[in-house]
Parts: structure tokens; C-alpha cells; sequence
């Protein structure tokens, strides 16, 4: 079918353009699965000035031009749109009507983007949401001196929406998804050699006894605590990640298992030594101090694991051992 071998030759076309690059093979693929063909003939807008903006565009063939209402009523042509430009993404990303009328010039094929489909690639897939935002902010500052509009907004929306889609929000560590993501990333590169890695899962020991003397306010502050110590610990390079609770998970690129007892034993010792204050009773403005431990377990790939799942596994049966053998210690997996 026309319609099959224009698809074809579109995934062709996106995997040159510099929104997509850089992206992997399954980054990309997931992306293009969502996106769909529109045919537009010379002279029809596809939208109006004003009207509710719920796509994205990307110009696979044709050209059109970008037309805006003066103060007297009069169109004004703002900027052409040409073959692998996009447009459209504004509305999406400010919730605004559109600020410009976009018609075809000449018969065009248009691939295009739900908004819904863009910001669940953002909260389901993080890092991929962050690559294609980052490329739309790179493209949108050459398009400064055409278009004559600022795009702080985007910029600082784009962060916003990263910083929101891979961090935990109470600790300032990165999510779960963020880690899972990144880990993908590595094992499923497969144009390159896997690195070593290290991956210590932790948790707080006896975290409960805090939430029930002394409120979860105070567990809280006891987590959030550890996550700073956590993050003065690493590398820039390090991803700490906070799963859920008082669990905390570190990926250490390019770290055999020994440095990782190295790192995870620096992490061990100042949390244990750090004092915490608390209030002392619920709804009160006296304080205690109180003090916490952590119990690590470490596994690296490619010795212990091949996938996220495995090496993610492997560390928590780490992390299960030294919770048995009296918590407050570090271990690692053993094969």
C-alpha cells in the first residue's frame, strides 16, 4: 500500500532528524509507534490562530508558511516551515491556543504527534522524554532570530518537566523510572560493549520504629537525610535513585564491586555516625536526636547480571543477606 511505503520511508526520514537522534533503537521505535501521516493540499491550514492546540508536526514532504493577525486585523507572514522542520509543540507544552495559522503552500505530508501521546512518552519514558525535549529547546533557539519569539518559556518548562518526570520529589534523588531507564539503556546498547557497572540497593534499617514513636514527619526528616548524605557520597556521573519508602538504589558506572563496597561503605559509615533531629512527640515544638543505620547490598554487571531486571534482583538478594546477618552492614552477591 501508498500508505505503507510512505510510513517506511517516514522512519527512514525521522531517524535523521536531529529531534530523534538521540534517541536508541528502542527509544525510537517506541516514539515512532505513536506517530501518524496527514495529507495536506496547497492552500489548507492545518490549524488556525487561536485554535486549541492538541498536536505536534513534523514536515515529511511540501512546505508552509506560518501566518500571524496584526494589531489591524491584517495576516502577516511570520516564517516558512520547510521539509524536517516541527511545529505545533508550543500550545502542547504551554496549554495555550495557537499564536499562528500554519497552511500548506504546496501539496504536503505531515507526520504528526498527539499531545497526549507526548506526555506520556514524558512520564512513562523519562529519559526519552528528556532527549526529545532537549533537542526541541536546541532547535528552538535557531529559530530565534525567523521566528522573533522568545522561548525561555519552553526552556524552563522543558527543565521543569524533566526535573518533575525523573525525580523523587520528597528527596531530590532520581525515580525509579529514571534508574530503570538508565540501566535499559546500558544493557540494551548493542552497538557498543557493555561496561562494567555496580548497582547497591540500601534501605534504612528499622525505619518503622521512627514513624511510631515519633511520627512519619520524622521518618521523613530521616529519610531525607540519608538521601543527602547518599548524594554527597558520589560522582557526578553516580545515579541515586529513591525507590519507594526509605529504599534508596546507587548505579555506579564503570565501577568494579570492590570500589562499590568502597562507596557503599562510605555511605554506611556517615549515616550511621549522622545525628538527626526530630520533633519528640507528635504535634510538639521539642526535639530528640536520633540516629539511623543502613544495611547495602551490591551486584555488578556484566558478572552478576545481563539485564535491569537480573542486576536489580541480584543486588536486593544482596541487600535480603545483610538485613539477615544483622543489618547495618553491606554485602554482596554471590554467584
Amino acid at each position: 500500500m501508498i500508505e505503507d511505503k510512505i510510513t517506511t520511508l517516514a522512519g527512514s526520514f525521522l531517524s535523521g532528524l536531529s529531534l530523534f537522534s538521540g534517541l536508541n533503537e528502542a527509544e525510537f521505535a517506541l516514539v515512532t509507534e505513536l506517530l501518524k501521516i496527514v495529507r495536506l493540499n496547497n492552500g489548507e491550514s492545518v490549524f488556525n490562530e487561536g485554535d486549541t492546540g492538541k498536536e505536534m508536526y513534523i514536515v515529511f514532504s511540501g512546505a508552509l508558511s506560518a501566518y500571524g493577525t496584526q494589531s489591524d486585523g491584517t495576516q502577516r507572514k511570520l516564517f516558512d516551515v520547510k521539509q524536517g522542520d516541527f511545529f505545533g509543540e508550543m500550545s502542547i507544552i504551554s496549554h495555550e491556543p495557537r499564536s499562528a495559522t500554519i497552511t500548506a503552500t504546496e501539496d504536503s505530508i505531515l507526520i504528526m504527534l498527539k499531545g497526549d501521546d507526548f506526555y506520556r512518552i514524558i512520564s512513562d519514558y523519562p529519559l526519552t522524554g528528556y532527549k526529545i525535549l532537549r533537542a526541541i529547546s536546541v532547535v528552538q533557539n535557531r529559530w530565534l532570530d525567523q521566528s522573533s519569539k522568545s522561548y525561555s518559556d519552553l526552556l524552563r518548562w522543558g527543565e521543569n518537566a524533566r526535573r518533575r518526570a525523573i525525580t523523587d520529589e520528597m528527596t531530590g534523588l532520581y525515580n525509579r523510572s529514571f534508574l530503570e531507564e538508565s540501566l535499559n539503556e546500558r544493557f540494551n546498547n548493542h552497538s557498543v560493549k557493555l561496561r562494567v557497572m555496580s548497582l547497591l540497593m540500601m534501605d534504612l534499617d528499622r525505619i518503622h520504629s521512627v514513624n511510631d514513636q515519633y511520627g512519619v514527619k520524622a521518618g521523613d526528616t530521616v529519610i531525607i537525610t540519608a538521601a543527602d548524605i547518599i548524594r554527597s557520597c558520589l560522582r557526578p556521573g553516580d545515579i541515586p535513585a529513591r525507590l519507594a519508602g526509605d529504599e534508596f538504589a546507587v548505579l555506579l558506572p564503570d565501577t568494579e564491586i570492590d570500589d562499590a563496597v568502597i562507596v557503599a561503605e562510605r555511605i554506611r559509615g556517615i549515616i550511621e555516625k549522622q545525628e538527626i533531629e526530630v520533633p519528640a512527640k507528635h504535634e510538639t515544638s521539642e526535639t530528640v536526636i536520633i540516629k539511623t543505620r543502613t544495611s547495602i547490598g551490591i551486584a555488578a554487571a556484566p558478572a552478576h547480571a545481563g539485564t535491569t531486571e537480573d542486576l536489580m534482583l541480584k543486588s536486593d538478594t544482596a541487600l535480603r543477606k545483610a538485613k539477615n546477618l544483622g543489618r547495618n552492614r553491606i554485602e554482596t552477591y554471590l554467584l
